[in-house]
């Protein structure tokens, strides 16, 4: 299952769903119906799992379009009832992470009602999610999470249901063989990028990943400015030198963060540089002084390699104190994205 949801992790969600859906993926899963419904007028007919919360009122129409949904409480078990049409169902159990899902102790009665009310319910799947699998050091929690689902799986194929069990995302997919079930959820992966800096630092060596984004900006113009000169707002960085400066129009309505200020580096011409001042909402200052050959109009590489100099998610989300789940799925969905096999 490619994990395409939030955009695609701000990746592209139109384009990358195609593109994984031509390299042979046998199923996509989506955060939101509104994306899944998105997907299908754009022509992507692969098989999909909205992972999120779905209005009962789209119920009908999901199941039209070949859209399976996740019920995790009996609010929604109940509303299927009303439907002429019901769509296929993933049940989605809470082993430990205390998010969506039914109970363990709930399961019986789920099971119950389902029995009642089957054929009509087709239940297609049958799921949970691993809440610290990222971490292989500590493993105690993760084991807790598979055995209360191995128990909970073994009362569904008791009941004489089938269903199609995944309990793994990138991280339970490395660290967990045990877990791949009949389908692994990739997610962070799927991009290239690892899931935690812990897994990273313990499967390293044995697994390789290449992100599959670059962000680039432009220069949009260049100046001249002597020593004591003060950038950006509120004059927050102040030059200990004289100094060639350029703009590029990106700020954090684009996706990169404020919190950047002062902190980050990009690179232009194979050459690493700092940024200035504050990051604005759509500009933000570099210093091009040991660039002297920099023109209007010359790439910026925000994330992504250039000759030998690469500037990564994980290094921006280091220094903005996130992650790089948020740095990628931040960048703004009106940014153009260009695709190339």
């Amino acid at each position: 299952m490619a994990v395409v949801k939030s955009n695609a992790y701000g990746h592209g969600l139109f384009d990358f769903a195609r593109a994984v859906e031509k390299l042979g993926v046998d199923m996509l899963a989506v955060d939101s119906v509104i994306e899944a419904f998105a997907l299908r007028k754009y022509g992507v007919k692969k098989p999909m799992l909205v992972l999120g919360f779905t209005l009962k009122e789209h119920f009908s129409k999901a199941a039209s379009q070949n859209i399976s949904i996740t019920v995790s409480n009996f609010e929604h078990l109940r509303a299927l009832l009303k439907l002429k049409t019901m769509p296929h169902i993933h049940i989605k159990i809470d082993t430990g992470m205390h998010r969506q899902g039914f109970l363990p102790e709930d399961v019986p009665a789920v099971i119950r009602f389902l029995k009642q009310k089957f054929p009509r319910v087709n239940v297609e799947g049958l799921y949970s999610h691993l809440a610290g699998a990222k971490n292989p050091k500590d493993t105690s929690g993760t084991k807790k999470q598979i055995a209360e689902f191995e128990k909970v799986r073994a009362l569904f194929f008791e009941a004489g249901f089938k269903p199609a069990c995944h309990l793994a995302a990138t991280s339970g997919t490395i660290a967990y063989p045990k877990t791949h079930y009949d389908m692994v959820r990739i997610g962070i992966g799927l991009y290239g990028m690892w899931p935690s800096d812990a897994l990273k630092k313990y499967y390293g060596k044995r697994i390789k990943f290449s992100p599959v984004l670059s962000w680039k900006t432009m220069v949009s113009e260049i100046k001249d400015l002597p020593r004591g000169s003060k950038i950006g707002y509120n004059g927050t960085t102040t030059l200990t030198r004289d100094s060639w400066v350029a703009v590029c129009p990106i700020g954090y309505w684009h996706g990169y963060p404020r919190t950047l200020s002062h902190k980050a580096e990009v690179s232009i011409h194979g050459k690493r540089v700092p940024v200035l001042g504050t990051v604005s909402m759509d500009m933000i200052v570099i210093d091009v002084t040991r660039v002297p050959h920099a023109r209007i109009g010359d790439a910026v590489t925000l994330i992504g390699r250039e000759k030998n100099v690469e500037v990564t998610a994980d290094e921006l989300a280091e220094l903005a104190g996130t992650v790089n789940y948020e740095i990628v799925t931040r960048l703004n969905p009106l940014i153009q994205k260009i695709y190339r096999p």
